[in-house]
Order: C-alpha cells, then sequence, then structure tokens
C-alpha cells in the first residue's frame, strides 16, 4: 500500500487519525507489513500483504491472520493480543 493513501485513511470506529508502524516494505516503498493504530480508541489494525485489515473485530478472520502475527511475535516482538480480537 502506497504512503500516500495510508495518510488518507481514518479509525472506522471513531474516525481519528492512524499511526503508521512500518515493518516491512517494497522497492518502491511501498507498505507491505505494518501497524495502524489508533490512539483515541486504541485498536489496532495491521497490514497484511500490503492490505490494512479494518473490519470490525467480529468479522475478522483471525485464523487467516494469525500465521503473519505470529511470525511478527517472533521477528518484531510485538504481542500479538494487542492485534487479534478474539485474544482480547
Amino acid at each position: 500500500m502506497k504512503l500516500n493513501t495510508i495518510a488518507k485513511l481514518c479509525c472506522p470506529f471513531d474516525k481519528q487519525d492512524l499511526q503508521l508502524k512500518i515493518l516491512a516494505q517494497d522497492l518502491d516503498q511501498n507498505v507491505i507489513e505494518g501497524l495502524l493504530s489508533c490512539t483515541a480508541c486504541r485498536r489496532t489494525y495491521p497490514i497484511i500483504y500490503g492490505v490494512p485489515i479494518m473490519a470490525p473485530d467480529e468479522y475478522r478472520q483471525t485464523a487467516l491472520e494469525q500465521p503473519v502475527v505470529s511470525r511478527w511475535r517472533l521477528e518484531y516482538n510485538i504481542d500479538p493480543i494487542k492485534l487479534l480480537p478474539d485474544a482480547v
């Protein structure tokens, strides 16, 4: 996902700005993996394969997110409890 596109996103729940943490980029500086987080409601949205997962918690498919989030835990020391809605 392009950085200028990410800058246009807001939290779908409270419409606040999102903070971006880039974990992986391609040669064109597109974000391949990362985290978007809302400081107001404290929700976190992973970016997986360039796609931000911003669906409501009840519609997120954590089974699809789990392998990537588990890898992030090992590579980047990121707590998966903050990322997956089922774990909350």
